[in-house]
């Protein structure tokens, strides 16, 4: 009997060994497949794009009440000053809380696209002056790191700028009057309408800000980032590694918006801005419209909402 039930537990000891290490052995297979090159190359640019898709689930009001506040007031000098509480309150009075989230499925495109590639470009480029630097017996200087988020940001404006585009038409289409609007249902259904009735190189429109923001705001957001952790690695060392990330990620934000704010505007401007009947457009370039505000609305109308677009930008750093 004793003997029977020795072999017994010999046999599930021996059963349950074969099941560990099959196990491991799977997680090897997992573990080896995660280190691959083609992995390691391409980890960057998913991280960069789901971290992005989260942040902008997070914000998206934010970002709604920003670019309301951008178009309030449209060519003229005074007039009551909107703050995100007022046009909060009008979103809501006129539609439900919901409203908030228009155009969310643009924001969720346009970081899939957008802050994947630039996420994912940086961290190659880095990675890239990296080798070189260690190679010479260097180190990465902040010129090294200001030229890859300025490259990372404008190739990956480049690629996004459509569903920037359809972001903007959809979060400004409750602004119209109600037989103007187009009433968008998505994303698809945005890019598709402005496809159809204004041609696909419509898409592009405001592209020259858009690339010129994006390379501002990575300029702050990822150099920043990057000079600031490391500085606070230095001067810092009691701080814990995440309050070290933190503080490094609103330093990082607050250069982010106050570089990239303005190109923000003149964007948001630009693409929202659709031809008038006699086939006019209210801009007729990035330096028009730049123009413009500044003639009729004031210079510091370019920073109206920064306290708007830093809580909007932070969470992203």
């Amino acid at each position: 009997m004793s003997r029977t039930i020795k072999q017994t537990a010999e046999a599930a000891r021996s059963k349950g060994s074969e099941v560990m290490d099959a196990a491991k052995s799977s997680g090897g297979v997992a573990n080896d497949f995660l280190h691959t090159s083609f992995m390691r190359s391409a980890l960057p640019f998913i991280n960069g794009g789901l971290s992005g898709m989260v942040a902008t689930t997070v914000i998206q009001p934010v970002d709604m009440i920003k670019v309301r506040i951008q178009l309030a007031g449209e060519g003229k000098t005074g007039g009551p000053k909107p703050t995100p509480l007022t046009v909060t309150r009008e979103i809501l009075a006129s539609g439900k809380a919901l409203d908030l989230y228009t155009g969310l499925s643009a924001g969720l495109l346009r970081q899939a696209v957008y802050t994947t590639a630039r996420i994912g470009f940086f961290d190659t480029f880095m990675g890239k002056l990296s080798a070189r630097a260690k190679a010479k017996g260097q180190s990465i200087g902040f010129a090294e790191r200001a030229a890859a988020g300025l490259s990372a940001g404008g190739l990956a404006a480049m690629i996004g700028n459509p569903a920037d585009l359809a972001l903007i038409r959809m979060q400004s289409d409750g602004l119209k009057p109600l037989a103007e609007r187009k009433n968008y249902k998505s994303v698809i259904d945005a890019l598709g309408s402005i496809a159809k009735s204004e041609g696909v190189g419509a898409l592009w429109a405001g592209a020259a800000p858009t690339v010129v923001r994006a390379m501002a705001l990575n300029f702050g957001q990822l150099a920043f980032f990057s000079e600031a952790k490391a500085q606070l690695k230095t001067r810092t060392p009691n701080l814990s590694p995440n309050a070290q990330m933190l503080t490094a990620s609103a330093v990082a934000g607050f250069f982010a918006s106050f570089f990239s704010l303005p190109f923000d505007f003149v964007k948001t401007r630009l693409q929202k801005q659709q031809k008038a009947p006699d086939g006019t457009l209210p801009y007729k370039s990035m330096a028009d419209c730049f123009a413009k505000v500044a003639k009729q609305e004031g210079i510091l109308r370019f920073y109206r909402g920064f306290g708007t677009y830093y809580v909007r930008i932070a969470p992203h750093a």
